[in-house]
């Protein structure tokens, strides 16, 4: 709370707050929310989604991968934030394989191969951006039931779309 506060100059969040269980989130260093983070694991195969999880929106994206990280010998294709060594020990740790874009100055960084692991990446892309940005709901319990509805519609969706019939073009 107080590094939101103080980054928001706001010291009236704490009595004011409407959900005690939202925290304080950070991307780079001027971009702050306050409320859950939502982390989703796809499978490339299907489109539908395998695992979801919800942290607080001051918990990294590395810890929250480790409650949707897959098992087996799966290659997790995944964006910069996936790189670091938190990370990659989950992935070990369960028999994935890392193919997470590296970040621009990390040893061993190979544009090419990045570009093509973020081409084959971005048709499931879009997953993430059907979710609502902003939780319905106080208290994580009811934001994790609001993640896993909205993961029940769009499976429910991809999974009418993976067993249509074509459509007949001739007459």
């Amino acid at each position: 709370m107080g590094e939101g506060e103080d980054a928001l100059n706001n010291s009236h969040i704490k009595k004011d707050r409407a959900d005690s269980d939202a925290r304080f989130g950070c991307k780079g260093k001027s971009k702050f929310w306050f409320g859950y983070k939502g982390h989703v694991s796809v499978d490339m195969g299907s489109g539908l989604i395998e695992r979801i999880a919800v942290t607080l929106a001051n918990i990294s994206d590395q810890e929250g991968f480790e409650r949707v990280c897959p098992r087996g010998g799966e290659m997790v294709f995944a964006d910069k934030a996936y790189c670091l060594s938190k990370a990659q020990t989950a992935m070990k740790k369960r028999g994935a394989s890392s193919a997470a874009i590296l970040k621009n100055n990390m040893k061993g960084k190979n544009k090419d191969l990045d570009r093509w692991r973020s081409a084959v990446r971005a048709p499931f892309e879009s997953v993430f951006s059907k979710f609502e940005r902003r939780a319905r709901y106080k208290g994580l319990a009811k934001v994790q039931l609001q993640l896993f509805m909205d993961a029940i519609v769009h499976n429910v969706k991809r999974l009418v779309q993976i067993n249509s019939p074509p459509l007949y073009a001739g007459a």
